[in-house]
């Protein structure tokens, strides 16, 4: 077997895995490896979910597809369990975070042409990831990943993220439409926003009449301690998109909409062959009854050790800067690029990712033991640690 076949899209490190079980995956040779990133926020139950893979096997048997020019008793279903947990009022269904992005994106741009905004213009942050289809990278603050693909989509407008002042300031820019911001910044370096900074975005946006959009296409569906980030907040935005967890494992997205956003998409406004068929939405259906309260509730507590353990065991690494947690979203800041600790991680039996070039993020899954949280962090400290030790002598 050989990689010439593939447009080399993707970085991918020397393994293949045959086999996953909760936190762990094994690999070609019988190796097993922690998987602390859980395939890049995914599969929030941990892999091959009993309950998960039982009904993907049952719905596969009956039915897998039906296009959205009839209607599907699973998707009714999966948009009114996520609108009951959410507050939102209703549901569009895509195949990825970035396809429910983008159904936000055209949602803010129909509602302020119908408002009679013809230039309509949405309010983003720096250091923020969006997706990478053209919209929602133009839309993403990294001018690292949109180098090269210029003119990139128009009509977006960054901002600094954690400052409302700086929002604020665009009040009388008649063009905006909406904010579109993440509770917490995944990709960007696991950046935790100060408590009210969702309220001021909410306040300001029913000032100036803009849709509120938030972005949980990673912090949702419990990882953060709350199903979706925003209501840890108490705040209920026009808009809310999610992906990831969502059907752990299996790719499907959504777009929630209420408020302001609620009416604006009618028949012939968007659509996605795929998106919402029967087969992805019985697995999030799943995904979401078996997400309970409990593993939900539980997710505070296990970031908040995490994070403590993490603080002490490495309390006499200088390059360690910082620990930033919010549930089971952490990232540990360096005080320079350590792109390599991901290579060290791996020989150690870890699957970790750096972002941002200095911060190890992690994001395991949502059901971790202690016992396996005590291994991530004697490992992966131990990681740490030597990184820290060759740099020294250099």
């Amino acid at each position: 077997m050989s990689q010439q076949y593939l447009i080399p899209t993707y970085a991918r490190q020397p393994l293949a895995f045959v086999r996953g079980e909760g936190v762990w995956l094994f690999d070609e040779n019988g190796d097993k490896y922690m998987d602390a990133i859980s395939g890049i926020g995914v599969c929030n139950l941990g892999h091959c979910h009993p309950a998960v893979s039982r009904t993907l096997a049952e719905q596969a048997g009956q039915l897998m597809h039906t296009s959205n020019l009839y209607r599907i008793p699973a998707q009714e279903a999966l948009a009114q369990r996520l609108c009951d947990i959410s507050g939102m009022q209703s549901a569009f269904f895509s195949n990825s975070g970035a396809e429910a992005n983008e159904a936000a994106i055209k949602i803010a741009r129909l509602y302020g042409n119908r408002n009679g905004i013809s230039k309509p213009t949405v309010l983003v942050m720096e250091g923020s990831f969006h997706g990478r289809t053209m919209a929602t990278l133009s839309a993403t603050g990294n001018s690292k990943v949109q180098e090269g693909f210029t003119p990139l989509v128009e009509g977006f407008v960054r901002v600094p993220f954690n400052d409302v002042d700086a929002v604020a300031a665009h009040a009388d820019n008649k063009d905006v439409v909406a904010i579109l911001v993440e509770p917490v910044q995944g990709e960007g370096g696991i950046n935790i926003p100060d408590a009210g900074y969702l309220k001021g975005l909410r306040q300001l946006c029913d000032q100036n009449d803009w849709l509120l959009m938030v972005d949980e296409i990673q912090s949702g569906n419990g990882r953060t301690g709350h199903y979706f980030a925003c209501m840890g907040d108490n705040v209920l935005p026009d808009v809310l998109t999610t992906a990831k967890g969502l059907g752990n494992g299996f790719p499907i997205g959504a777009c929630l909409v209420a408020g302001k956003a609620e009416g604006v998409f009618g028949p012939g406004t968007h659509g996605s062959t795929y998106g919402g068929n029967p087969l992805g939405c019985a697995a999030a259906l799943t995904v979401v009854n078996t997400l309970t309260d409990e593993v939900v509730d539980g997710v505070a507590g296990k970031g908040e050790r995490l994070k403590a353990a993490f603080e002490h065991a490495l309390s006499d690494v200088p390059l360690v800067t910082e620990v930033r947690q919010k549930g089971l979203m952490i990232g540990i800041q360096l005080d320079r690029p350590c792109g390599e600790l991901v290579n060290s991680a791996r020989e150690a039996g870890l699957l970790i990712n750096v972002t941002a070039g200095s911060v190890v993020r992690l994001l395991p899954p949502l059901v971790i033991s202690d016992a396996e949280m005590q291994t991530l962090v004697d490992d992966l400290s131990a990681v740490i640690r030597s990184f820290a030790n060759a740099q020294e002598v250099a």
